[in-house]
């Protein structure tokens, strides 16, 4: 099952999350899951291997907004930065930032699917 100890143990913020969600574990839990099967992380990977700044931002910016509101700070940081970057069009390490968050996601993935395994 899903515990905010494990959240935690993957860095999440959880106090954050949780006061996000009025102190409601369940729904603080629910949120992540769905946040979790909702991800877009391969149309931001392709967005960026196609070269497509303005789009990359877009899914960055979704990704970074889900992230945020749900205090998963292994997601939230390298997904910050690129965001950044995309929004200024800086010339940057978009491969290395986009690596960075999908291993992150898969990592909060797996904890998901350990909890839908039970």
């Amino acid at each position: 099952m899903l515990t905010l100890e494990k959240l935690r143990e993957y860095g999440t913020d959880v106090e954050s999350g949780l006061t996000r969600c009025m102190q409601n574990e369940t729904f603080y839990l629910r949120l992540v899951v769905m946040a979790v099967n909702g991800f877009s992380v391969a149309a931001l990977g392709e967005a960026l291997k196609e070269g497509d700044l303005d789009k990359a931002f877009e899914e960055a910016h979704k990704l970074k907004g889900v992230a945020g509101n749900l205090s998963l700070t292994p997601i939230y940081e390298p997904v910050s930065a690129l965001t950044e970057l995309l929004r200024r069009k800086t010339p940057g390490d978009y491969e290395t930032l986009y690596a960075e968050i999908l291993q992150k996601t898969k990592e909060l993935s797996a904890l998901a699917a350990q909890d839908a395994d039970r």
